[in-house]
């Protein structure tokens, strides 16, 4: 089909084509002159100047579409629209916490008083530009003065101080990942759910990192829970590997406010940072998106035989992150993360 095909035209674009075509030729303009200069098939300026002489202006014009109407108007249509992109079900009296077609038919019903089969529902919401995803989960104590507050005024002034003290700026958390825990689909028989061989007991690695916006990558495995000593060490660490300053961002864990953890780092005298992000706040931190990657994309898709081959994947995943320093760079393109790189 060229580009140019009068079939990829809309009603009303078409009809002031043929208005224009059949004037032309009217007007004295050979009919393949007119087809050439409008892009269009010599035999359809030739219809439509029949079909002029026929029923006269009339006859031009553009015919209604065939089918049913719409049951809900644009207004109502960008209504629903706003309710299933910008609310919870919760928010409107349903008894569940997931936009499903079901509910959307509900709103509707109750809303606009039109009934929708699921079908409908579903060819609806596609045609919004929406499609079944996995929610993030957020925490109902996170407090949005205070993400505000954070993203316009307390880390542009970090940002701004590191840049002129020549600081790297991470942001750092940590991870636990369960043998028992799997993600991931697999191919399989209609009917018949695939079974993958796994080992039975239950074990986890625990770990800690911190990734920057220029695509680094620090991480370590810590044996045992995490704890002041353990944060500390990662610390020390961090700021001998780097040969400069450093800024670490991270939640409010109580190892990270330790006494200790403090004491040193007064003691670095500016060289080392602590930032600490607003309480119930995990989606202004990067490096959540490096335990998505290692533990959905990488971890829980393999089948666990024991211990150190579940550990060994787990510092794969890590490795393979620091070797593609872009996929870490990407993970700051998360809209909630544009204030990092609009304060750079």
């Amino acid at each position: 089909m060229r580009e140019d095909d009068g079939r990829k035209l809309d009603h009303k674009t078409l009809e002031a084509l043929r208005v224009r075509a059949v004037g032309q030729v009217e007007k004295g303009a050979r009919v393949e002159d007119v087809a050439a200069a409008l892009g269009l098939n010599r035999s359809s300026v030739f219809k439509w100047v029949a079909a002029y002489h026929a029923g006269g202006k009339k006859a031009l014009r553009a015919r209604p579409v065939p089918g049913r109407p719409p049951k809900l108007s644009g207004v109502q249509t960008e209504e629903i629209y706003q309710i299933v992109a910008g609310t919870n079900p919760d928010q409107h009296q349903l008894d569940f916490g997931l936009w499903t077609r079901d509910l959307v038919r509900q709103i509707i019903a109750t809303r606009f008083g039109v009934e929708l089969s699921l079908p409908s529902v579903g060819r609806l919401l596609h045609k919004l530009g929406m499609s079944p995803q996995r929610p993030l989960h957020r925490a109902w104590q996170s407090d949005p003065q205070a993400v505000a507050e954070w993203r316009e005024q307390v880390y542009p002034p970090i940002a701004a101080e590191a840049k002129k003290k020549g600081a790297v700026i991470f942001f750092g958390d940590e991870a636990s990942v369960r043998s028992d825990y799997h993600s991931g689909t697999t191919w399989g028989v209609i009917g018949r759910t695939p079974v993958v061989k796994t080992t039975g007991a239950r074990f986890s690695v625990n770990m800690i990192s911190a990734v920057s916006a220029q695509g680094k990558l620090r991480f370590s495995i810590v044996d045992g829970t995490m704890n002041a000593t353990r944060f500390l060490d990662f610390c020390r660490r961090l700021l001998r590997d780097e040969g400069r300053p450093v800024v670490l961002i991270v939640d409010g864990h109580a190892a990270h406010k330790a006494k200790k953890v403090r004491k040193w780092v007064d003691s670095t005298e500016g060289r080392f940072t602590l930032v600490h992000l607003p309480a119930y706040s995990p989606f202004l931190n990067p490096d959540e998106w490096v335990w998505k990657n290692v533990k959905a994309d990488r971890v829980g898709r393999h089948a666990i035989t024991g211990p150190d081959q579940f550990k060994a994947l787990a510092v794969a995943g890590l490795r393979r992150l620091q070797r593609l320093p872009q996929i870490v760079r990407g993970f700051f393109a998360d809209p909630d993360l544009a204030y990092i790189n609009a304060a750079a």
